[in-house]
């Protein structure tokens, strides 16, 4: 059975921080450079946060939703006053953010090897399937798989058992491909192998004694070290 690569994909395939532009757009102030990379980097922190909580309590909503609710959050927190249409105006930039920029060729390099590549997300099927053919890439994926299909957030073990169940693959022949170290250490956590594509040199791993077993740079580091 060939090799599944599952691969997360915001902050992985794709550069959530490619919001910057339209939020230096809506913000509109002095100094909104600095501003804007704050504001997307504590959006994008409340996001994750909210989807954990959420996925704590048993109170599923899509991941779209803690996205926007972060969003307000954010506003309110750095007192922005961003108006609605701006809100609306950014929802729609997620939509349509970039791939950052080695991910065509690192994809089609792996691909060239015979390994079967699904994109795997937090996000629902539809807002992940219009953001990864906006970029260019949704065809280099056999399917994008959805933890909205069993209504819990990564790290729940349940969503990468939901992975294999899908896929019917064993957890030996399954790699999960992601920038996120909570979602490397759910994934080895339950039983898969997983890749952290570590983009920041800064970026410490979690002291948990569960380590990656491939730790790259960027996709074009993971595709010279698996084709």
């Amino acid at each position: 059975m060939a090799t599944v690569l599952a691969f997360d994909v915001y902050g992985t395939l794709i550069d959530t921080h490619g919001v910057v532009t339209e939020l230096e757009a809506r913000l509109g102030r002095a100094g909104k450079a600095s501003l804007a990379a704050e504001f997307s980097r504590r959006w994008r922190d409340k996001q994750l946060e909210y989807s954990f909580r959420r996925g704590l309590m048993g109170a599923y909503v899509p991941f779209g939703q803690c996205t926007r609710e972060a969003l307000d959050f954010t506003d309110r927190a750095l007192q922005t006053q961003l108006s609605d249409v701006d809100k609306d105006h950014l929802m729609a930039a997620y939509g349509r953010l970039p791939a950052f920029p080695e991910t065509v060729g690192a994809l089609e390099r792996l691909a060239a090897t015979g390994v079967r590549c699904v994109a795997f997300s937090n996000g629902t099927a539809d807002a992940v399937s219009g953001l990864l053919e906006q970029a260019g890439i949704l065809e280099r994926f056999e399917a994008v798989i959805s933890v909205d299909e069993v209504k819990r957030f990564k790290p729940d073990p349940a969503v990468y058992a939901h992975l294999r169940n899908r896929l019917e693959v064993a957890p030996g022949d399954t790699w999960l491909i992601s920038s996120n170290p909570f979602d490397v250490i759910g994934a080895r956590h339950a039983g898969l192998h997983a890749a952290w594509v570590r983009r920041s040199l800064d970026s410490p791993f979690d002291p948990w004694g569960i380590e990656p077993d491939l730790t790259v740079t960027d996709l074009e580091g993971l595709s010279d070290r698996l084709s």
